[in-house]
C-alpha cells in the first residue's frame, strides 16, 4: 500500500483488479476544499489510458512489477522464449504479450521483460535496432535521397518504408516504436 503522496511516474497500481501504470500525476491544492491528485493511468496489459482523480492522502494498492533484461532465444509455437541473463532461467512469453515487438526481434537480442507474480506483462525493446534488408525493389537511375520511399522486407519479416537508394543486403536502423527507417550503417 502507498499513499497518493508517494505516486511517481512508472509506479504500477493494482486498481479494480487491473494493473495500471502511472503515466503522469499532478498534486492540486485548490483555494477551497481539500487537495487532490490528478493522474493519467495506462493499463499495463491492454494499453488503455484513463484519467483518475484521488483525494490527497488516499491509500492505493501498489503492484510489484519485476523488470529484467532478458535475451530472446527462439519462437516455440505461439510463445517466444526468453532467458534471464542473471539466473539463466528460460520463460515462455505468449505472442499476444510480445505484440508488435515481434516484428523487430532477432535471436539473441536483449529486451526488457516485465513480470508480475511470474506472469509476463509486456516486452520492451531498445528504441532502435539494426536489421538487414532481405528484399527490396532495385533503385532506378536518378533516385535521390530526398525522393520518395519504397517498401523493404527486413530479416525479421517486417516491412519498412525506406528511401529509394537502399538496396538488398544493406543494414538499416529501424525505430521499434513505430517502424520508421532511421538510417543505414
Amino acid at each position: 500500500m502507498a499513499s497518493t503522496n508517494d505516486l511517481k511516474n512508472g509506479l504500477v497500481l493494482n486498481l479494480d483488479g487491473g494493473l495500471w501504470s502511472v503515466v503522469e500525476f499532478q498534486h492540486v491544492k485548490p483555494g477551497k476544499g481539500g487537495a487532490f491528485v490528478r493522474t493519467t493511468l495506462k493499463n499495463v496489459l491492454s494499453g488503455k489510458v484513463v484519467d483518475k482523480t484521488f483525494n490527497a492522502g488516499t491509500k492505493v494498492e501498489t503492484a510489484t512489477v519485476d523488470k529484467r533484461t532478458m535475451q530472446y532465444l527462439y519462437a516455440d509455437g505461439d510463445d517466444f522464449v526468453f532467458m534471464d541473463l542473471d539466473t539463466y532461467d528460460q520463460i515462455p512469453v505468449p505472442a499476444a504479450t510480445v505484440g508488435d515487438a515481434a516484428k523487430y526481434l532477432l535471436p539473441e537480442a536483449e529486451a526488457t521483460v516485465a513480470t508480475h507474480e511470474g506472469v509476463p506483462l509486456y516486452v520492451e525493446l531498445a528504441t532502435s535496432v539494426m536489421l538487414e534488408v532481405t528484399y527490396t525493389e532495385p533503385g532506378l537511375q536518378g533516385d535521390r535521397s530526398t525522393g520518395g520511399t519504397k517498401p523493404a522486407t527486413v530479416e525479421t519479416g517486417a516491412t519498412v518504408n525506406v528511401p529509394l537508394f537502399i538496396t538488398t543486403g544493406e543494414k538499416i536502423k529501424v525505430d521499434t516504436r513505430d517502424g520508421r527507417y532511421l538510417g543505414r550503417s
